[in-house]
């Protein structure tokens, strides 16, 4: 097996650009984890229109491929903001910060949160607003929620890790960091040492190496023309204190 790995740097029209250069070099397999729903679609569309199987990883487009590998992105949210109605005991004000508006992990995980503020109604959502997935961008729209709800916050939902880490950091110097319950996701390895350490309250571990070597099981098995599972789903899991030195 030979593997040909790019990176998109999160430009559909260069992920496109990319399964063009791999149609083009007739590889039997193609693994894409979109960089958007709808704009990464031409990218499943010209494969699937070469005869060459796709295999979508962690993220979905709204054209169909060939199989699917990931997580069900809503799932993640709801374990994390259900965290956070507990802490709460049903009842406080709370910031969601955004991934990349209009990708699927992002879109999921909105609609995962608004489920669980829909069952809690003493919870209210004070704003929400994309920080792109970026640690710095995250601390900088943190400090400006500081400076706009001040008092008020009582969580904060980050859709990702890095976002919950820029969070942390803007909280802590803020000297807010012990009145706020803050969740994230992914369980990258910052936030686990801030879990652990007591500064993060908890993140829903996401298992992307499970996710990849299922997504590589599957392309050796469709390359082989073997029986293959069109849909893969791994199971996200809930990393607070009292868990956060098991091994995964």
């Amino acid at each position: 097996m030979k593997l040909i790995v790019t990176d998109a740097q999160r430009s559909a029209e260069r992920q496109i650009q990319q399964v063009e250069g791999f149609i083009a070099q007739k590889v039997d397999v193609i693994i894409l984890n979109p960089c958007e729903v709808d704009a990464s679609s031409p990218a499943v569309d010209k494969a699937l229109a070469a005869g060459i199987p796709i295999i979508n990883l962690n993220s979905a487009t709204k054209s169909v491929p060939t199989a699917f590998v990931g997580s069900h992105d809503e799932e993640s949210a709801r374990i994390a903001m259900e965290f956070i109605a507990k802490r709460l005991n049903g009842k406080g004000k709370i910031l969601m910060m955004q991934g990349f508006m209009g990708q699927a992990a992002q879109l999921k995980r909105d609609e995962g949160a608004r489920e669980i503020l829909a069952k809690n109604p003493g919870l209210e959502l004070l704003a929400s607003q994309t920080a792109e997935w970026d640690r710095a961008k995250a601390m900088s729209l943190m400090e400006n929620w500081i400076q706009a709800h001040g008092s008020n916050i009582q969580a904060v939902f980050a859709q990702n890790d890095e976002m919950g880490m820029g969070a942390l950091l803007a909280l802590e110097r803020a000297n807010l960091k012990d009145k706020v319950v803050l969740a994230s996701i992914d369980a990258i390895a910052d936030a686990l040492e801030a879990v652990k350490a007591g500064r993060l309250d908890a993140t829903v571990f996401q298992d992307a190496k499970g996710q990849g070597r299922t997504a590589v099981e599957v392309a050796l098995k469709i390359a082989k023309k073997e029986p293959y599972e069109k849909e893969t789903f791994i199971p996200f899991q809930l990393v607070t204190k009292e868990n956060a030195d098991q091994p995964r």
